[in-house]
């Protein structure tokens, strides 16, 4: 009918329209509330509710203005991604919950950390860096192989390996119909009935070195991941956490350019009380101030400039005739010394006649 508009089709009907915001996993996963697979799963669980009402599928969502809870708990504001190097310890298990009631990475973490979650894994017997983030999108980014970082590791085996017998892990294997990629390994040194071994890998699949380390006949009894990437394990002791500056997180990853910071200033010089300045360095040859010589060092006017060596010449020529001694007479006579005038209330000299001394009589 005429004056009618036509109604929008629906943007899950063929419209062109896109749905507005995002997926309600990538949300939480970003909020840091669980990976993205895992908060799939608390959604089919019924534990995720949107704007009061429970939802049973992820296939949903949501924009800024919906509110989302999970077990009752709102979920806040997404914060800024952030990223943790943590030296895990041998004999912790790196997930948020054990079925065996072990011990976990985060039950060991520091209390004022927010929520975070791992990036990859380590097994129970390895130890070494493990990142964490608050941040489930970064987390996916971290691992997605197409990242190609390579993993480094301290690897210690029983056994005396031989240049030969590591030969095809630098090619690549296949373990029970599985590929493995090739692998860079450097022995390192031996120590007695062990070896050890620097190892690097790109794929990260489970087990993957120990797995390796036995297909060849050896076995591995310590694994210490040392670097993830450009992040290095460096003086972490097991069990210490440290945050990464935002600035180098963002210059690691290529997200944006860090901020050139400011030169320091150079500190200003102090002017004595009572004395004038100094020019300014900075200032054009024509506006500075020219050198004058000291009061009375130039010569006056009309004279010549004395040479160098002059005044130690004339220095010299002043102190011989001070110090020289008088001429003796033509006739060789020695001439007389003037009397010497004893000092007041002073003894006799060798000069002055002694009394005679008085003979006691009798």
């Amino acid at each position: 009918m005429a004056g009618k508009e036509k109604p929008k089709a629906p943007a899950d009907q063929g419209g062109s329209t896109a749905p507005e915001g995002e997926r309600i996993a990538k949300v939480l996963s970003r909020a840091g509330i669980a990976s993205r697979r895992e908060a799939e799963r608390m959604i089919e669980l019924g534990e995720v509710a949107v704007n009061g009402k429970v939802i049973t599928s992820p296939a949903l969502n949501v924009t800024a203005t919906d509110r989302i809870t999970v077990r009752g708990e709102p979920v806040g504001t997404p914060e800024p991604p952030r990223l943790w190097l943590y030296y895990k310890p041998e004999g912790l298990v790196t997930s948020a919950s054990d079925e065996k009631g072990r011990d976990t990475v985060f039950d060991h973490l520091p209390e004022d950390m927010p929520r975070v979650m791992s990036v990859g894994r380590l097994d129970l017997n390895s130890e070494g860096l493990l990142l964490l983030t608050n941040d489930g999108g970064l987390k996916r980014r971290l691992e997605l192989p197409s990242t190609g970082w390579l993993r480094k590791y301290r690897v210690r085996v029983k056994g005396n390996p031989t240049e030969p017998e590591i030969e095809p892990l630098r090619k690549g294997i296949t373990i029970d119909g599985e590929r493995f990629q090739a692998m860079e390994v450097k022995i390192d040194r031996h120590q007695g009935a062990n070896a050890w071994l620097t190892i690097g890998i790109r794929e990260g699949k489970n087990r993957e070195i120990r797995r390796a380390m036995t297909h060849i006949g050896l076995t591995v009894n310590r694994l210490i991941r040392v670097s993830y990437g450009p992040f290095r394990l460096n003086e972490l002791q097991p069990g210490e956490v440290e945050e990464l500056k935002p600035r180098v997180l963002r210059e690691q990853l290529g997200l944006a350019e860090a901020a050139a910071e400011p030169e320091p200033k150079k500190p200003l010089r102090r002017v004595r009380p009572g004395a004038t300045a100094t020019a300014d360095a900075t200032a054009p040859k024509s506006a500075r101030p020219r050198r004058t010589d000291p009061p009375g060092a130039s010569p006056a006017k009309g004279t010549a400039r004395p040479k160098p060596g002059d005044g130690l010449k004339s220095l010299s020529e002043t102190w011989q005739k001070a110090t020289r001694r008088p001429a003796a007479p033509k006739d060789g006579a020695i001439p007389d010394r003037p009397a010497r005038t004893p000092r007041e209330g002073a003894t006799a000299t060798r000069n002055t006649p002694r009394r005679p001394t008085p003979t006691r009589k009798g």
